[in-house]
């Protein structure tokens, strides 16, 4: 599947509304938490198939170079299985390495096992549960954590 990644505008929200809500039902994000997000500065991407159609999402925020939340990954049902996922992923994580970030952090359902499979292949791993942490349905997060190795070229770093 041929996918374009893009800067998440603000005219991409319409395009992002029904990916929310047919994924994460109740507890999609609203408009205004997708406006905040962009004008806060948070990092976002857009994948975008060859007909001009936002395919899915995903946004990275928090204080290099010490830890960034990966904010949301999401792509639309009918892509996914079809890599948009991982190329979101692996865009989030080259963004953290341009910003020199040494962890990376994110929560995830702790039903969604395609998820955590895809993020374990990345480095991720289980640090802890947020209890009742999706609301309205109380479901869990798992936390997971990816700890970048030190590059050996910074003050702290002895190699």
């Amino acid at each position: 599947m041929s996918v374009r990644l893009e800067p998440f505008r603000w005219w991409h929200i319409d395009q992002v509304l029904p990916i929310e809500a047919d994924l994460f039902g109740a507890e999609q994000w609203s408009p205004a938490m997708f406006w905040n997000e962009l004008a806060s500065g948070h990092y976002y991407r857009v994948a975008v198939g060859e007909d001009g159609r936002v395919l899915g999402y995903a946004g990275l925020a928090g204080a290099p170079p010490d830890e960034v939340w990966v904010q949301n990954i999401a792509v639309r049902r009918d892509a996914q299985r079809r890599g948009v996922g991982r190329v979101l992923l692996e865009e989030l994580l080259a963004e953290a390495a341009r910003r020199g970030v040494r962890s990376m952090l994110l929560e995830v359902a702790v039903d969604n096992a395609a998820a955590q499979r895809l993020y374990a292949t990345y480095g991720f791993e289980p640090i802890g549960v947020r209890r009742g942490y999706y609301q309205p349905s109380n479901t869990d997060a798992l936390v997971m954590q990816r700890v970048a190795e030190p590059t050996g070229d910074g003050p702290h770093d002895h190699g």
